[in-house]
C-alpha cells in the first residue's frame, strides 16, 4: 500500500466525476495500481486473475472477470464507481443485471453494498493502492486551467516515437471516417464508382461553406445525365449552373442567356427537379472560391476527363494528380467571377492547394475504399502521397504549432485534426497515446 501524503479530495462537479470514473476504468484495465498486496474492504486477500471484458452497453462495467478472494475463486461481472454509494445513486440495487457482480471497485469506500440475500458484495477501495504521483498527473491533466487542450504544457515532452506512432493510428481513423459517406453511396448507387466519385467531388468542390449545397446539386442530377453531356462543355456548365439556381436572374449578358436557354432545354429533356436544393453562398468567400468558378471548373474537369475514376485509380504520383486535376474554367470566366462584373483577365485554373484538398478529402479516401472493397491495400500509396503534400493551414494545426512544431505534411495535419476533434475536445485523454504517456510518466 502507498502512503497517501496528499489527501486527494474529489471535486463535486459532474464532468470531473465522470472523468474520475473513466480514469478508474483505465486504471483497472491496465492494472495501474499495486496488484500484489490487495485486500477487500473486509480485509480479505484479493487476487485479480482477469479484469474482464469492457461492456460498452448498459449493465455492469466488465463482463467475465475472474478473481480469488482468500482461497475462493469467483467468475462474473465487475462494477466500478468513484464512491461505493454511487451504487444507490445509479439504482443498481433494483436492477437484476447487477445481481451477479462479484467485485465492486471504487476509489473511495463510503458504504457497504449488499446483495438481495443480504451478503456483502466484496469491495476493492483503490485509493490506498494508487501511487500518489499518478493521481497528481491525473489532476494536472484534467483540473489545471488550460487555454486550448488538457496537455498543452507537457505535449512537447512526449517522445517523437510515441507521437509518430499515434499519428499513424489517428490518420487511419480519420481516413475511415471520411470513407463512411462513400460506403453509404456504394449502397445507394449500386457500386457505380464513377457516380460515387462525382458526388464526392462535387461536395468537396463546395468546400466548407458550400459543401452541403454542392452535394444537394449532385443528388439532384443522375450521373447518367453527366455521362451523356460530357462531350459538350457548354451543356454541362448550363446543367450545373441551372440546377444550382445561378441562372434564375434576368440578365442581358449573352453568355448567361445562352446557358439559361440551354438549361431550359435540358431540364425538360431530362425531367430535372429542383426540390431539396440548398442555396449557394457567395458571402465571405474569396472570389476564387465563388460557386460560379468552382462549378465551371467542375464542368471542365468532367468534359475533359471521361472515365475519371478509372484514371484516378491508375495514378501513382502527386505530379500526375496535379496534371489531371488542375483544369481551368470555361473562357467566359477568364474575366469574370460573377455574370454581372468584368474583371482583369486571368486563367482561373485550379490551384495546387485546392487540388490538395480534393486529394485529402475525396480522391485518396475513394482509392482507399475501392481497394478495401477489392480486398487490396492502398495504405502505403496514400501515406506516400500525403507525406508529399504540404501541411494544411487551419486553426487546429496552428494551435499545435504554437505548442510544438509538429506538422510537416498533410499526413501530420490530418492526424492532428483527428486528435483535436475526436480526443482533446472530448476529454478522451485516457484513450489517447499521448495522454497515456503523460499519465504513466513514460515520455
Amino acid at each position: 500500500m502507498f502512503e497517501i501524503k496528499k489527501n486527494y479530495r474529489i471535486p463535486s462537479d459532474f464532468l470531473y466525476l465522470q472523468m474520475i470514473e473513466n480514469f478508474l476504468h483505465y486504471v483497472w484495465i491496465h492494472k495501474k495500481f499495486d496488484v500484489l498486496h490487495l485486500k477487500t474492504t473486509q480485509h480479505q486477500k484479493l487476487d485479480i486473475l482477469a479484469v474482464g471484458a469492457p461492456n460498452p452497453n448498459s449493465g455492469p462495467d466488465f463482463f467475465n472477470g475472474q478473481i480469488r478472494i482468500d482461497d475462493q475463486f469467483w467468475a462474473g461481472n465487475i462494477e466500478i464507481h468513484v464512491k461505493s454509494s454511487d451504487w444507490f445513486v445509479h439504482r443498481h440495487e433494483s436492477d437484476p443485471a447487477y445481481d451477479n457482480v462479484i467485485l465492486h471497485v471504487v476509489y473511495e469506500d463510503d458504504t457497504s453494498i449488499f446483495r438481495k440475500d443480504n451478503s456483502v458484495i466484496p469491495t476493492l477501495e483503490l485509493k490506498p493502492y494508487l501511487h500518489p504521483s499518478l493521481m497528481e498527473r491525473f489532476h494536472k491533466l484534467f483540473r489545471t486551467k488550460k487555454s486550448w487542450i488538457n496537455c498543452e504544457e507537457d505535449f512537447k515532452e512526449v517522445s517523437e516515437f510515441t507521437r509518430s506512432h499515434w499519428y499513424e493510428r489517428l490518420f487511419v481513423e480519420r481516413l475511415e471516417q471520411k470513407c463512411q459517406m462513400i460506403h453509404r453511396l456504394m449502397t445507394d448507387l449500386n457500386q457505380d464508382w464513377e457516380a460515387i466519385l462525382f458526388k464526392m467531388l462535387t461536395k468537396n468542390f463546395g468546400l466548407k461553406v458550400n459543401g452541403d449545397a454542392f452535394f444537394s446539386l449532385a443528388n439532384a442530377i443522375n450521373f447518367s445525365v453527366i455521362r451523356k453531356l460530357q462531350h459538350n462543355p457548354m451543356q454541362l456548365e448550363a446543367l450545373l449552373f441551372g440546377q444550382a439556381g445561378l441562372l434564375d436572374i434576368e440578365s442581358d449578358i449573352a453568355y448567361q442567356q445562352s446557358l439559361s436557354s440551354e438549361y431550359r432545354y435540358l431540364k425538360q429533356k431530362f425531367q430535372l427537379k429542383e426540390e431539396g436544393m440548398i442555396r449557394m453562398q457567395f458571402f465571405r468567400l474569396r472570389p476564387s472560391n465563388f460557386p460560379t468558378i468552382r462549378l465551371s471548373q467542375l464542368s471542365q474537369l468532367y468534359s475533359r476527363q471521361h472515365q475519371l475514376f478509372s484514371k484516378v485509380m491508375e495514378i501513382e504520383t502527386l505530379s500526375e494528380y496535379y496534371e489531371l486535376l488542375q483544369v481551368p474554367t470555361s473562357p467566359f470566366w477568364d474575366n469574370h467571377y460573377t455574370f454581372s462584373k468584368t474583371v482583369k483577365s486571368s486563367k482561373k485554373r485550379m490551384t495546387k492547394a485546392f487540388v490538395d484538398l480534393l486529394l485529402i478529402n475525396t480522391i485518396l479516401p475513394m482509392k482507399f475504399s475501392y481497394a478495401r472493397q477489392q480486398g487490396q491495400h492502398m495504405n502505403q500509396h496514400i501515406l506516400t502521397i500525403l507525406q508529399d503534400i504540404s501541411s494544411e493551414k487551419n486553426t487546429i494545426v496552428k494551435g499545435f504549432e504554437r505548442i510544438h512544431k509538429t506538422s510537416k505534411s498533410a499526413f501530420e495535419s490530418q492526424a492532428l485534426i483527428q486528435l483535436k476533434t475526436q480526443y482533446c475536445d472530448k476529454n478522451k485523454c485516457l484513450k489517447c497515446a499521448i495522454g497515456n504517456a503523460l499519465l504513466s510518466n513514460k515520455f
